[in-house]
């Protein structure tokens, strides 16, 4: 397994970043805490800007402080990914040769959203975009998002690229992971977006999860991935995983990230604060969101991943 494959591979964080709860500033100092809380929980690499890290509401020069931060702190005890996928073709080039210059070790590239591209539109998207950096890229394909779904075929055209090297496929449809496998070859990242059904994905195959649930219980994903990437132990993965489900559902019971936010405010890791249009989490649901979470402390009274 190559050096680059290693860093990619296994419990990767789709890290929230942390605001301030008034003023709605970037809270830098626990956007810090939180990566040295992840490498001490085994982490393998963590994923700054995405989704879960509220990309569309960060300015620029955030992005540039956030990765600057994550680099700096991580010191190669994690790989640092940056989210550079916008639905702008240059922008997302700026963004990108950015992020290769202040040295992440890779970069995830949402499809385009919005503008719902041809299958061929998105091949001479990426194909412009590989052109133009050195960095490693990761496709996300998110259709639930994005409007639009990037093709087992058209990720294995995009896969003879070099420095493309493997794809976040949060569709949940496991069918997929033996086609891409077959399609793209052995040597292509394949990791789960889809917490849910992230064991059975890496079970069929999978490299690893890049996981919004892991913003909390980043030990637990960490071991269960372990477990499987060295096909030991498969029935302890999946007991644990078993553990998980409930709170793997619980995270998207408002959109992604305002569960996970309230619950890490409520575990002291964070201030509880969004921003426009999203906003914190419905009080209705605290109680639900705390019952998922209180379900997994039940599970490891004996101790099973400590």
């Amino acid at each position: 397994m190559s050096q680059l494959t290693n860093k990619l591979i296994g419990s990767i964080v789709a890290i929230v970043t942390p605001m301030q709860k008034t003023s709605y500033r970037i809270d830098y100092g626990k956007f810090q805490e939180l990566i040295n809380w992840h490498i001490s929980q085994k982490t393998n690499g963590i994923v700054i800007a995405g989704s879960t890290g509220e990309s569309s509401a960060l300015e620029s020069r955030e992005f540039v402080k956030l990765l600057e931060l994550a680099i700096t702190t991580a010191k190669n005890k994690l790989s640092i990914i940056a989210g550079t996928g916008t639905c702008n073709a240059n922008a997302t080039i700026k963004k990108t040769l950015l992020a290769e210059k202040l040295g992440a070790d890779a970069t995830l590239v949402v499809t385009p959203y919005y503008s719902k591209p041809t299958q061929h539109g998105l091949v001479l998207y990426f194909e412009k975009l590989a052109s133009t950096t050195k960095l490693p890229i990761l496709l996300y394909n998110v259709p639930s998002r994005t409007g639009c779904d990037l093709l087992p075929t058209t990720v294995a055209t995009l896969a003879k690229i070099k420095n493309i090297v493997g794809i976040k496929e949060a569709t949940g449809k496991l069918d997929r992971v033996p086609e891409l496998k077959k399609l793209c070859g052995e040597e292509f990242i394949l990791l789960s977006g889809d917490d849910p059904t992230f064991v059975e994905f890496m079970l069929q195959g999978g490299s690893g999860v890049i996981s919004v649930t892991a913003n909390v219980c980043p030990q637990i994903i960490s071991k269960i991935c372990s477990i499987i990437l060295n096909r030991k132990n498969l029935d302890i993965a999946k007991q644990l995983n078993s553990a998980l489900d409930q709170l793997h559902r619980i995270m998207t019971i408002e959109a992604n990230p305002i569960p996970v936010k309230w619950l890490l405010a409520h575990l002291g890791k964070i201030q509880e604060a969004c921003r426009l249009p999203l906003t914190n989490l419905s009080k209705q649901y605290h109680q639900t969101v705390l019952e998922a979470y209180n379900n997994i402390k039940e599970f490891n009274k004996e101790g099973v991943y400590s």
